[in-house]
């Protein structure tokens, strides 16, 4: 079965991270992003399909923009607190 959230990312161009998984294995089958930088969002998304949530999570967390308002983070790292919130669950 397949379960969809969607995340309101916080400091990065992108709007929405929408993520779709397979809830017994936590395999990733599909992210998309509303807003940010088209061909990076893209790349992270197509490269994440295939992994579980654990390894995206961990692959993503504190990688830094140094477009982002805080340069403190990116749209991969809002990518990686999307997935551990929902994790936390």
């Amino acid at each position: 079965m397949e379960k969809t959230f969607s995340f309101r990312p916080s400091n990065v161009c992108a709007r929405e991270i929408k993520v779709t998984y397979e809830t017994d294995t936590h395999v990733i089958t599909n992210i998309s992003f509303l807003g940010g930088c088209a061909g990076n969002t893209q790349g992270v998304a197509r490269l994440s399909v295939g992994k579980t949530l654990e390894e995206v999570s961990s692959s993503l967390s504190g990688i830094k923009c140094p477009g982002s308002r805080t340069r403190n983070t990116s749209c991969p790292d809002q990518l990686s607190i999307a997935i551990q919130q929902e994790i936390g669950r």
